[in-house]
């Protein structure tokens, strides 16, 4: 293992010792991991923090075999360490997306998960973009196979998903459609990027589709609510349309009419992303460096950010989740 100077045996690390709420993540000493064949050690700058954390917290989302049972999906920071021909990459600022451990002062990732962070660019914006870029590259342009001049619906317009969704479409000029749970979400929405914003509280997001659209409907829907959501959903694809499911916050289950999919030649899809090899999310972060990267090194596609949070508060970060009031994405500093 190659390493770029002396490093500590012990790092501070969030665990969750018992399943529950906020409250369940606690911090303590944890051994400094050590990188195996093709991994990095990363000095851990920030974490971004994602719903899959909740659900780990919760007990409902256990990490896959083998990954840390620290929660964090994602980091930013500096690599320290590296095993085999990764030692190459000691002293880069990278980003990196994580099968579990990023809520600690160190971190291992797979070489191949790894994105280079520009000298300009905010480290701990860097933290946060990792996990939904992935997420929606891999969903809405590949298993959707939007493109330039489409219109797509996408669900949680607030969520770090959902504004990585408004900043991605815009510079690939695709029209989107969000929906919130307020006015005001709306707005900020709309004054992220979205063309679109529908408060599901108040209005039908099916009708609102519809109006939006001349009754053409859209390309693509991504959805992370589930349940009753998905036949609805179908109703705002326009022939041909596909429908992407990354989340069942509303529910596993789901009853829909198979002739309608049938007669407008309707595509269901949806994948997880945590438990994929590494391999696949090498590949991915090949494609987003060819594709996306030169808008991140022009400093256009940044994070929503919401609010930042030390380490040792990883409590109210969740806290802060759970009540739902958040815009874009949290972050824990290290």
């Amino acid at each position: 293992m190659a390493i770029e100077a002396a490093l500590p045996q012990e790092m501070m690390a969030v665990a969750i010792p018992v399943p529950g709420g906020p409250e369940a993540l606690l911090l303590e000493r944890r051994p400094v991991p050590v990188p195996a064949e093709d991994e990095v050690l990363i000095q851990v700058a920030a974490a971004g923090v994602n719903r899959p954390d909740v659900l780990q917290r919760e007990g409902k989302y256990p990490p896959p075999p083998g990954a840390s049972d620290i929660p964090g999906l994602e980091v930013a920071g500096t690599i320290v360490a590296a095993g085999g021909s990764a030692g190459r990459l000691i002293g880069q600022r990278v980003c990196a997306l994580l099968p579990g451990g990023g809520y600690a002062e160190y971190a291992v990732a797979p070489a191949g998960q790894c994105l280079p962070v520009p000298d300009s660019y905010d480290i701990v914006e860097a933290a946060a973009l990792p996990e939904t870029l992935f997420t929606v590259w891999t969903n809405l342009f590949e298993r959707a196979y939007v493109v330039g001049g489409d219109t797509v619906l996408v669900h949680g317009g607030t969520s770090g998903i959902g504004t990585m969704a408004i900043s991605l479409c815009r510079l690939f000029d695709i029209t989107i459609i969000v929906t919130c749970g307020s006015d005001a979400k709306c707005e900020q929405a709309k004054a992220w990027g979205a063309d679109h914003a529908i408060n599901y509280q108040e209005q039908d997001f099916v009708e609102e589709v519809k109006r939006i659209t001349g009754g053409q409907g859209v390309q693509a829907v991504l959805d992370m609510v589930g349940g009753d959501y998905v036949p609805r959903n179908l109703q705002c694809l326009a022939e041909d349309g596909r429908h992407v499911s990354i989340a069942v916050l509303g529910g596993p289950k789901a009853e829909i009419f198979i002739p309608a999919v049938m007669s407008r030649r309707l595509t269901l899809t949806g994948s997880t992303l945590r438990p994929r090899s590494s391999a696949f999310k090498s590949l991915v972060a090949d494609e987003i460096v060819r594709e996306v990267w030169s808008f991140v090194q022009e400093r256009r596609l940044r994070p929503a950010m919401d609010q930042r949070f030390p380490l040792a508060e990883a409590a109210r970060a969740h806290a802060r989740m759970d009540a739902g009031e958040h815009f874009g994405k949290i972050v824990l500093t290290v």
